[in-house]
């Protein structure tokens, strides 16, 4: 019961997480590389084909676990964080929940 309910609520998390990123893409005050690095990580989940194949034992599942999160991370690092915290609290964050969906150490070096 408890691996159901931890399922469930890492699949809502993650929904109100592809709409920030959805709104991240929208904003004009992301920067384009950010954009691009989103929209890259975006198109290689839903890619038909794989750049490394399944079929090769270990490496070709990885693939997909390293390179996306790798992509997404990078694109956050871009994005100013007025940015990030305007588009959580538009997906529906509460105010807590915003800080600690951000990546680790966001809050110790300046963006402005």
């Amino acid at each position: 019961m408890a691996l159901v309910r931890k399922m469930r609520d890492l699949a809502a998390r993650l929904r109100v997480e592809i709409r920030v990123y959805q709104l991240v893409l929208k904003d004009r005050r992301t920067p384009l590389g950010a954009r691009l690095l989103l929209a890259l990580a975006v198109g290689y989940t839903f890619l038909p084909f794989d750049i490394i194949p399944d079929f090769i034992p270990v490496i070709g599942h990885v693939d997909d676990v390293i390179i996306v999160p790798a992509l997404v991370l990078l694109a956050l690092r871009m994005i100013p964080r007025e940015v990030l915290d305007d588009c959580r609290a538009r997906a529906g964050l509460p105010a807590g929940a915003q800080r600690s969906a951000q990546r680790p150490g966001a809050n110790e070096g300046s963006h402005e």
